[in-house]
């Protein structure tokens, strides 16, 4: 059965409590901790009694919010998808007017610390719910062909025509996937290598023989 298929059920009785706090506990933080709970726990344990227990609520507040627990798992998703794709894309095309700056930033995108770190771990679980869940994954099917859109008019720009572009753009997204997920192969100075190695590569032009079909 599809995680995110559930049946609807009466909401419990709204205390005191939940009035107390439904204008301080906001739906960002109920999605906050339902995308901690998928990261370190996996989908079968977003549920609102594991959530309202994390977030020292009754099941009542979470009603304030969301319908159901498929409508909380579809924003979750929604968020994901705006912060990881959506809003880091708009930041991208605002550092610089230059395709080429754009891109060396989109490969130093697997190297920015704790925030790549998370931003993998998130990831990771995503495309694991993903694998048994219709919507999870259309959601990131949706993500990886937005990313590779933009990564694609990026080399365009730089000048290839755009059946190549799309080619040497799913090549990068590959290997920043990979950067992301295998974690730290090699040391700092051979991971900083390899990245420049590749922003060369994908800017050389092909030699007509490379360029050849097998």
């Amino acid at each position: 059965m599809p995680a995110t298929t559930t049946t609807r059920q009466r909401p419990p009785p709204r205390s005191s409590k939940d009035t107390a706090r439904r204008d301080t506990l906001t739906p960002q933080r109920w999605i906050e901790a339902a995308t901690e709970v998928l990261v370190d726990r996996g989908i079968d344990n977003v549920r609102v009694d594991v959530l309202a227990t994390e977030l020292s609520v009754t099941r009542g507040s979470f009603y304030w919010h969301f319908r159901d627990r498929e409508d909380l798992l579809r924003q979750v998703l929604q968020s994901w998808r705006g912060s990881a794709t959506e809003q880091l894309t708009a930041r991208l095309q605002r550092t610089s007017g230059d395709p080429k700056a754009q891109l060396r930033d989109v490969l130093s995108l697997p190297f920015r610390g704790r925030a790549a770190v998370r931003a993998a771990r998130i990831e990771l679980a995503l495309r694991a719910w993903a694998r048994h869940d219709v919507i999870a994954r259309q959601a990131v099917d949706e993500a990886d062909a937005s990313r590779i859109d933009f990564i694609s008019h990026l080399i365009e720009s730089i000048g290839f025509a755009q059946p190549e572009a799309r080619q040497r753009a799913f090549l990068l997204y590959s290997y920043l996937i990979a950067e992301s997920q295998l974690g730290p192969v090699g040391t700092v100075a051979e991971r900083a290598a390899r990245r420049r190695f590749v922003e060369c590569l994908l800017q050389e032009p092909l030699t007509p023989a490379a360029s050849q079909p097998t």
